[in-house]
């Protein structure tokens, strides 16, 4: 029975034949896909990487780059610090922090000095000092962390009282420069030690 449906080949093959002239296929690129009746969309050009070298970089170029991208990322990180480093609040933080002399910053070095002077094999005098320096030096960065701790809330709230900062995350930040050295600080200090805040 036949199907109701169903085309005769005859139809299916003038369909498929059409007319194509010799000057068409030459012209036309290999790649070359019909148009379906509207123009293939361009991407986007912005937000794009760039185009890198044309030619493969030898392992020494590479590991000069490296280095290089590095180095640059370092010193933008000394001078401007990361995402924790931003805002008026922590600006504030820092040059209390950078205007002053604090313990902190003898506090590693004096650890140093009480580990190796608590070993079992020294004299117990020894051991008696590196404790009493120990705690000694415990109480002093405890002292100067909250004396930092009061100097910068009431700078704080008299200089940003609308401020949204939560002041237990300030004062950690303060606190945690306080016992860095000097030299290690990031973002680098932008005040001498005595100046006015």
């Amino acid at each position: 029975m036949p199907s109701l449906f169903r085309r005769k080949p005859t139809d299916l093959v003038d369909e498929a034949v059409t007319s194509v002239t010799p000057e068409e296929t030459s012209a036309r690129p290999r790649a070359y896909t019909p148009a379906k009746g509207r123009e293939t969309p361009k991407r986007p050009v912005a937000g794009r990487r760039p185009a890198g070298p044309t030619r493969p970089l030898t392992k020494e170029e590479e590991r000069e780059r490296r280095r290089q991208l590095r180095a640059e990322a370092a010193s933008e990180f000394r001078r401007e610090g990361g995402p924790r480093d931003r805002g008026p609040e922590r600006l504030l933080a820092r040059n209390v922090v950078d205007s002053r002399r604090t313990v902190g910053t003898w506090f590693f070095g004096g650890a140093l000095i009480v580990l190796i002077g608590s070993n079992s094999a020294m004299p117990p005098l020894v051991r008696l000092i590196s404790n009493v320096l120990w705690g000694a030096l415990a109480l002093g960065v405890l002292v100067d962390s909250v004396l930092i701790c009061r100097r910068i809330g009431k700078l704080v709230r008299e200089r940003f009282p609308k401020t949204d900062q939560r002041m237990g995350s300030l004062y950690l930040y303060a606190v945690m420069r306080s016992i860095t050295f000097r030299r290690m600080r990031a973002p680098a200090p932008q005040v001498a030690i005595g100046d006015k805040v």
